[in-house]
């Protein structure tokens, strides 16, 4: 990201605001959020960070360094020359395509200023950050983001391969930091969540404002007397790559290809135009795990749309998706298996159907496969007031953005599912904002699946609205009869979630007891009840969230899928209601209409959970309520549909059984 000058920045920041804060000290400066709770520190010799929140540190003295043209930037700098204070108070911004309607701007930040370089702090009252900013050009050779904490820490986490940058596919595990430790190679990937023990100050650490770098990981693991170090670790700069098929008849393709793989790397993991501000190491701070999903810290750093831009035609909504189902449990990919999906979708109120892997010859998007009449189809369903989107992976794309993006745009698609990117450099992320531009020139929605997770760039273009980067339901096409994907779900909620909106496709109605799955390929199925299915529409965030099973599967199932339907997607506020990572998860938001939803999902354990209803304004309410039934331990489809008057702060108790859950809705 080129920024003018860093002055200038500032001084931009200053209309909103005002210059203020303590007076300069060479050795420690500070910001300290608005609410005075949230505090980060920055020492300067050595150069150094910690976190507090209400006094209580959470995240450890730890040193911190950029090196750039094989020179660290502290080297030969003892102290700060200056620090600039700004304050930023009661300014708002509209967010078109969120879990609220509107964020809080406002925030304290603090420029220390070493010369040729700087860190920038920021505390606002939901979590801190701090960056590093140059103001001379370079390669950066490496940056040491590590992370200390303090002891008696509980960690929620997720593992992959050492060299597996940017695949973030796996089953968020739990420990206590004295028990962390180097895995076999393998890397932890954010966010990263913990919580400081007896006072519950809960802490997730996610990078954000990324361009042009790679995202941030932790390899290697040290338990010091301070505390547990997480040592970063980020990926090379690619030097050469080389586009892959991928499995069976794709291999040794003429066009295209699956990946672009990484063959060799520089020695180096980024470039640097000058003056450049790096990515936000960024801590949304919390008093308990339940209300990290209420934190804006993460959208709020990142890169705001360009001044005078217009998002105003982007269109979140469902989606029937075909994969998932192998194209209506095995009809097959073909033009009367689509028209089927777009009729379903018309009728139904789905705002679209995507087209999975099979519409184009070979992963050719250039040639459309023999059975499937994609221009057809595509006017077809825009007749119909459903919009196309169209999956490819991303090797297809790559050095062609905006040549995808206008023939396809002309061509009455509505965007793109982009998938198996698979990786986590510099050049990825270059990739992954170029596309995301040249879709926004020509109106084209993104689905970023095979990618990592939300690193700001929705913000910066709202026509992005999922990501992956999770465990999710695609698994349970070759998932086993063991898989506890009731707790994955429980953890992503607290977890993967808090970066930003995920593409885990939920939606099953073949739904098995936890050690019971039996599903396939063509008739696969979810461990946990049909309620568990169904919160996880309102419980995750997912602008562009899909309906992963079949309109066969739909129609006999109408009264869940209906009320699945018209979930809403984007929301008007978000308050957690309770749960960890280690038990269950729990949300009320409010839709653009005015109605409320409060849902519920639980691990493998059966619990009971009852919540307020404050959230919800003056006079009585109709309750809709999808629950577990009272034998959904042995037949997790069963369920009870009801409803209920209620009053504001009224209170409502449910059971859930194993792997169970409910989702309400409030209307006036």
């Amino acid at each position: 990201m080129k920024m003018s000058t860093l002055a200038a920045a500032a001084a931009a920041l200053t209309l909103a605001g005002c210059l203020c804060g303590p007076k300069f000290n060479p050795d420690v400066n500070s910001a300290v959020s608005p609410d005075g709770k949230n505090e980060i520190r920055l020492y300067s010799n050595p150069l150094a960070y910690e976190v507090m929140r209400d006094g209580v540190v959470v995240v450890a003295k730890t040193e911190i360094g950029l090196k750039m043209n094989g020179k660290c930037v502290k080297e030969g700098v003892e102290k700060a020359d200056t620090a600039a204070h700004l304050a930023v108070k009661g300014v708002s911004a509209d967010t078109p395509v969120y879990k609220k309607g509107k964020i809080a701007l406002s925030e304290n930040k603090t420029f220390v200023d070493f010369g040729d370089w700087g860190v920038r702090l920021a505390a606002r009252n939901d979590g801190v950050a701090y960056r590093f900013e140059t103001k001379k050009p370079g390669i950066v050779d490496c940056e040491k983001a590590d992370i200390t904490l303090p002891k008696g820490v509980r960690c929620w986490f997720n593992r992959t391969g050492r060299n597996a940058f940017g695949c973030e596919e796996t089953v968020p595990e739990f420990a206590d930091a004295s028990n962390l430790k180097t895995d076999g190679g393998k890397m932890i990937y954010l966010p990263f969540v913990y919580s400081t023990g007896v006072n519950g100050k809960t802490v997730a650490v996610v990078d954000a404002g990324l361009h042009d770098y790679p995202i941030w990981n932790f390899g290697d693991v040290e338990q010091t007397e301070g505390g547990t170090k997480l040592k970063s670790h980020f990926a090379k700069y690619p030097k050469t790559t080389e586009r892959v098929g991928g499995w069976g008849k794709e291999t040794g393709l003429q066009k295209g290809g699956r990946w672009v793989k990484v063959k060799d790397t520089e020695e180096f993991i980024a470039k640097a135009d000058a003056p450049r501000a790096f990515p936000w190491r960024a801590f949304a701070l919390a008093d308990s795990p339940s209300k990290l999903c209420e934190a804006d810290i993460f959208y709020a750093l990142a890169t705001p749309a360009a001044k005078g831009s217009d998002f105003s035609w982007v269109k979140p909504g469902k989606v029937a998706w075909d994969w998932w189902n192998d194209f209506d449990n095995g009809a097959g990919c073909n033009t009367k298996t689509y028209e089927r999906f777009i009729d379903f979708a018309a009728k139904n109120g789905v705002e679209y159907v995507i087209f999975d892997e099979g519409w184009s010859e070979s992963l050719n998007i250039w040639k459309f496969h023999k059975n499937v009449d994609v221009p057809y189809l595509i006017e077809y369903a825009n007749k119909k007031g459903v919009g196309i989107i169209l999956w490819m992976a991303w090797a297809q794309v790559y050095g062609e953005e905006e040549k995808v993006a206008e023939h396809f745009s002309k061509l009455g698609a509505k965007g793109f599912k982009v998938d198996f990117m698979d990786r986590g450099d510099a050049e990825i992320a270059s990739f992954l904002e170029k596309f995301a531009a040249a879709c926004a020139k020509h109106k084209m929605l993104v689905d970023y699946h095979g990618a990592y997770r939300p690193v700001g760039l929705q913000r910066t273009y709202p026509n992005v609205l999922n990501y992956e980067g999770i465990y999710g339901l695609e698994q349970m096409k070759w998932g086993k009869k063991d898989s506890d994907m009731c707790y994955n779900d429980v953890a992503c909620f607290f977890l993967r979630m808090t970066a930003g909106p995920m593409d885990y496709t939920p939606g099953a109605m073949d739904n098995y007891k936890i050690g019971d799955y039996r599903g396939d390929g063509t008739n696969p199925g979810s461990v946990g009840t049909r309620c568990h299915q169904m919160a996880l529409m309102a419980l995750y965030e997912a602008p562009l969230q899909m309906l992963s099973d079949s309109p066969t599967k739909y129609e006999k199932n109408m009264e869940c899928f209906s009320f699945m339907a018209k979930t809403p997607v984007v929301w008007d506020d978000t308050i957690g209601l309770g749960g960890c990572p280690e038990s269950f998860a729990s949300v009320a938001r409010k839709a653009k209409d005015g109605s409320w939803y409060a849902a519920a999902i639980s691990n493998k354990e059966a619990r009971d959970f009852a919540f307020k209803t404050c959230f919800l304004g003056d006079g009585e309410w109709k309750a809709e309520i999808f629950r577990d039934a009272d034998d959904a331990d042995k037949n997790p489809t069963k369920y009870i549909h009801e409803t209920k008057t209620v009053k504001a702060g009224d209170e409502l108790s449910f059971h859930m059984a194993s792997g169970g859950g409910f989702v309400v809705h409030f209307t006036k």
